[in-house]
C-alpha cells in the first residue's frame, strides 16, 4: 500500500539534506570489505569499521566481546530524558561460497548497486542506520529537540546461534526504548511479524543384531521414521490453524544420519529439526510434548532411548496494526518517496529478543530484499534503496521522538 503523503515540514527536510547516498554507499563497502563470516570467522574488523564511523559521527560508542574476537556494539546519539528508539542489526555474513563472479570482498558499483558479501544481509542496513543517526545528530539546528536516544545496536552471531542478542538482553539497558526497527532487508516493506526459529536434536539409540535376525536387534532408523511420522502429523494440524499475519508454525527434518552397516540392525540414528514458531510458543514447551508424543506412541520402549534436545531457539514476535511504531514507519517510507505495505515475516530475526525480553515493540524494515538478493552469489543492493532507508529511519525518529 501506499501511505497517505504528508509534506515534509521545514525541520525534517532540513535534517534529511544532511544524508547523502555516496556516503550511505562508501560505509557499505568498507563494512563489506571487512569480512565477518559465520562460521569460520569472526565479527572484529567490520565491528572496528562500524565503530570507527560512529566515533567519528560523535555518538557514544561501547563495545562488548560477547566471545574472544567477536563484539557486540552499542552506539548512541543522546538527547532528552525519554523513551528512545533502537535500531538493531548484526555483523556477521554467511560465508560467500562458490559462485562469484569477482571477489565478494572487494566490493564493486554495477548499474546503480553495490556487489559483495553483506551489502543486503545487512551492511547496508547498518550504514543507513549511522546515516540516519548523523542527519539526527543535526535536529537542533532546526529547531528539534528529541525526546529521546536514539541508538544502534550491532550484535555478533545472527547468522548462526545468537550469542550476540542473547548477551545483549541480558544486560540491563541504560535507556527506555518506545520501539526498535530491526534494519533487516525487507525491500523497504514494514514488517510488524516474524515467526522464531528453533532447532531440536533428537538421538535414538537402539540396539545392533545381524539383519539375518532383526528381531534380535532394535533398529534406531526404524525407531526415528515412528518420530518423522508423529513430525508430519503435528505439522498438518497446526497448517489447520494458521493466522493471516505469521501463518502457523512448521516442522522440518533437515538432517538424518545413522546406522553401522547394511547387514547390521541399526543401532543409532540422529535427527536434526527445525521447528518454525509463533510469537508465544517456547521451543522447551513443544521438546517436552514430542517427548510425551513419543512416549505415548510407545516409542522409546523396549531398548530403545530417545534423546529430545533444544540446541537453539530465537523467539517470534508480533507488534500491534494500530501501533505507533508501525504506522509512523509506513508515513516515513511514504514520506521518503516509496510504496510500502505492512506484513508478516516466515524468518527470523533477533528482534524477537528484544520484543520477548526487553518489552521492546519491534518491527523489521530494511533495505534491500531478502529473498532475491541476500545469502547467493553477487549480493548486491541498489544504492537508492540504501538513501531511501536513511531517509526513513531519520524521519521514523524525528516523528517518534521529534
Amino acid at each position: 500500500m501506499k501511505g497517505d503523503a504528508v509534506s515534509l515540514t521545514e525541520a525534517e527536510a532540513g535534517v534529511l539534506s544532511h544524508i547523502s547516498a555516496d556516503t550511505v554507499a562508501m560505509l557499505t563497502a568498507s563494512l563489506v570489505e571487512a569480512p565477518s563470516e559465520n562460521p569460520g570467522g569472526t565479527e572484529a574488523a567490520a565491528v572496528d569499521v562500524l565503530q570507527k564511523a560512529c566515533r567519528s559521527a560523535g555518538f557514544t560508542v561501547g563495545t562488548h566481546d560477547v566471545a574472544p574476537e567477536r563484539p557486540n556494539l552499542v552506539a548512541t546519539l543522546p538527547a532528552g530524558d525519554g523513551p528512545g528508539l533502537m535500531f538493531l542489526g548484526h555483523s556477521d555474513v554467511v560465508p560467500a561460497g562458490p559462485g562469484w563472479t569477482s571477489d565478494p570482498y572487494r566490493p564493486r558499483m554495477a548499474d546503480g548497486r553495490i556487489v559483495g558479501r553483506g551489502t543486503t544481509d545487512m551492511k547496508g542496513g547498518l550504514a543507513a542506520v549511522v546515516a540516519a543517526m548523523q542527519a539526527l545528530s543535526h535536529a537542533s539546528a532546526y529547531g528539534v529537540e528529541l525526546s529521546g536516544p536514539v541508538q544502534l545496536v550491532c550484535t555478533v552471531d545472527e547468522e548462526e546461534h545468537g550469542i550476540g542478542v542473547r548477551d545483549f538482553v541480558t544486560r540491563a539497558p541504560e535507556h527506555t526504548f518506545a520501539g526498535c526497527i530491526v534494519a533487516e532487508p525487507t525491500d523497504l516493506q514494514v514488517v510488524r511479524g516474524c515467526r522464531g526459529a528453533s532447532y531440536l536434536e533428537i538421538d535414538i539409540t537402539g540396539r545392533a543384531a545381524h539383519s539375518g535376525r532383526p528381531a534380535d536387534g532394535r533398529s534406531a532408523i526404524e525407531a526415528a521414521a515412528s518420530i518423522i511420522d508423529l513430525i508430519r502429523f503435528d505439522h498438518q494440524q497446526l497448517a489447520m490453524t494458521a493466522d493471516d499475519l505469521l501463518g502457523s508454525g512448521t516442522w522440518n527434518v533437515g538432517t538424518i544420519a545413522g546406522g553401522q552397516g547394511i547387514s547390521v540392525v541399526a543401532p543409532m540414528c540422529n535427527l536434526g529439526i527445525d521447528r518454525r514458531l509463533v510469537p508465544d510458543e517456547s521451543a522447551e514447551t513443544i521438546a517436552a510434548q514430542l517427548r510425551a508424543a513419543i512416549r505415548d506412541s510407545a516409542i522409546d520402549t523396549d531398548g530403545i532411548i530417545v534423546d529430545v534436545r533444544v540446541t537453539m531457539e530465537m523467539p517470534g514476535f508480533a507488534t500491534a496494526a494500530d501501533h505507533p511504531l508501525v504506522t509512523t514507519a509506513v508515513s516515513a517510507v511514504t514520506d521518503s518517496g516509496r510504496t510500502t505495505s505492512v506484513g508478516g515475516w516466515s524468518a527470523a530475526c533477533d528482534g524477537g529478543f528484544v520484543s520477548r525480553d526487553l518489552g521492546v515493540p519491534s518491527i523489521v524494515l530494511g533495505p534491500g530484499n531478502i529473498n532475491a538478493e541476500a545469502h547467493q552469489p553477487n549480493e548486491s543492493v541498489a544504492i537508492a534503496d540504501l538513501e531511501s532507508a536513511a531517509r526513513t529511519y531519520a524521519l521514523a525518529a524525528l516523528r517518534l521522538l521529534g
